[in-house]
């Protein structure tokens, strides 16, 4: 059991990891990481060693609450904590099972998916507003702003003046 503390840059993370089967006779090492899912957590998942056991943040807090009333927190203490619940408290811990690298990335992208989906009411909105008090003729030849064909004429034509300079047979091809 060993503790101590590494800078919060990747690359001295990697040097930690890269030396810890020299240091531990190549035997496999338990961590725990106060996160479930993260760069953190799929950054380590490359070392084979690494036996990696994620703790919910909420699991760490309430474990610290029952040792400090006050609820006192900062990275050393939370540290020694974390190592009591995976040595005390393993057997209550699931260990993380990394996906394939592709399973990871389709994970990434299915997840930056949903958060461009959830801008893009927002987004509508407000170009809704603008388009209101400057182009509201666009509101009312589309039923879905939000729409890669109404997107695609706005940036053919972002004004009415652009668009009533254009030839006829232009904007119907569109």
């Amino acid at each position: 059991m060993e503790t101590g503390a590494i800078d919060h840059t990747p690359e001295a993370i990697d040097v930690w990891a890269a030396e810890l089967p020299m240091r531990f006779g190549g035997q496999a090492v338990a961590v725990a990481v106060e996160q479930s899912r993260g760069s953190l957590v799929f950054m380590l998942t490359k070392y084979e060693h690494l036996v990696i056991f994620p703790v919910p943040p909420t699991l760490l807090v309430n474990y610290r609450k029952s040792f400090r009333p006050s609820g006192a927190k900062d990275d050393p203490s939370d540290a020694r904590l974390l190592l009591d619940i995976l040595v005390l408290h393993r057997d209550k811990l699931r260990r993380f099972n990394p996906a394939t690298a592709e399973t990871r990335t389709l994970q990434l992208l299915v997840e930056q998916r949903r958060k461009f989906v959830h801008q893009k009411t927002p987004y509508s909105n407000r170009l809704t507003a603008h388009l209101k008090m400057y182009f509201p003729q666009v509101l009312e030849w589309f039923d879905e702003i939000g729409s890669n064909i109404a997107a695609d004429f706005l940036e053919q034509w972002p004004t009415l003046a652009k668009l009533q300079r254009a030839k006829p047979a232009t904007i119907e091809r569109f």
